[in-house]
């Protein structure tokens, strides 16, 4: 099949009918020929877009691809929220289209005249795919809490913010302006972590990247203890973190995402751990999820915590 990249951008049509998307969460549907599929072309789409998400102490991808030959993309099939088209056209590009055939919906075309100028594209443009992606299923699952909201009330007066979770969710801890909320699940529990630290300009990348680490296991050792007497959480010391940078409110955020163990028991899971930098409050704002789930995966789990603390916003 050869691409015709612009023949699906309605961007001007203001007055066509978008249908509802569909899809679950993190699902992609990649439109590329069997041929291509099989080739260093699909396997570039796999390593890449598909790739493993970091954090998790088990390998689980961070988007679900689905291959769909190019002759079947139609009907139902185009209504897919996240769709991804690899196909040999006129030359080499990478373009982004939001709603082409369904609302919301994000395509990503990517062409090239050869294999190898598709492989490019991909590696090339792969954190922007992720980015745009990723952005499209937060906003879906804070539409899918919206059914359903926690009253925030009491976050809102103690922390000066906004904040958008499920009604599932219930207050396990409260003391001055830290907050432990959390949720049941079927093998443990999904919980968040909100409290504040003073704010230090000065602070370099190393320095707020060892304070992050420092802090959460104070936090841990004061707020979140074991099953067995004397036993909390902890960072686990053999996982090396990720550290990057996000924005979370409009806001600067110094991002930490790795394994958590508790002291001198078997369990452990994933955290991923936001300092905000609330420079107007003279403050940090500290959002964390974390995840305990034995046997099952978590990376749904991680998700849903991501979009909760991206739902954040801070109170004038």
């Amino acid at each position: 099949m050869v691409l015709t990249i612009y023949s699906c951008d309605s961007s001007n049509d203001t007055t066509v009918y978008k249908p509802q998307s569909s899809g679950n969460i993190n699902n992609v549907s990649v439109v590329i020929d069997s041929e291509l599929w099989g080739s260093i072309v699909g396997e570039t789409v796999r390593r890449t877009v598909g790739a493993p998400l970091y954090g998790l102490p088990q390998e689980e991808p961070q988007f679900n691809l689905s291959q769909i030959p190019s002759t079947i993309f139609s009907g139902f099939v185009k209504k897919t929220r996240l769709v991804l088209r690899v196909a040999k056209g006129p030359k080499a590009d990478t373009r982004f289209y939001k709603d082409p055939y369904a609302s919301p919906q994000q395509m990503v075309l990517v062409s090239g005249t050869t294999d190898q100028e598709l492989v490019d594209q991909l590696t090339t443009n792969h954190k922007k795919i992720i980015r745009a992606f990723n952005a499209t299923e937060i906003k879906e699952k804070q539409r899918r809490f919206r059914k359903s909201l926690f009253n925030t009330t009491a976050l809102s007066e103690q922390l000066g913010i906004e904040i958008q979770l499920p009604s599932i969710y219930r207050i396990a801890k409260q003391e001055n302006d830290f907050f432990w909320l959390r949720r049941d699940i079927k093998t443990g529990t999904v919980n968040l972590l909100l409290y504040t630290v003073p704010y230090e300009k000065t602070l370099t990348k190393d320095a707020l990247a060892n304070r992050a680490i420092e802090k959460r296991d104070s936090i841990g050792k004061r707020h979140i203890p074991g099953p067995v007497a004397g036993s909390y959480m902890t960072t686990e010391k053999a996982y090396r973190p990720f550290f990057g940078s996000e924005r979370v409110a409009n806001l600067n955020a110094f991002l930490t995402k790795s394994i958590w163990q508790v002291k001198d028991a078997f369990m452990s899971g994933p955290f991923i751990n936001y300092w905000i930098k609330d420079d107007a409050n003279k403050r940090f704002l500290v959002a964390e999820g974390f995840v305990f789930a034995p046997s099952v995966e978590k990376r749904a789990y991680v998700f849903e915590l991501e979009a909760i603390i991206k739902s954040i916003s801070i109170k004038k």
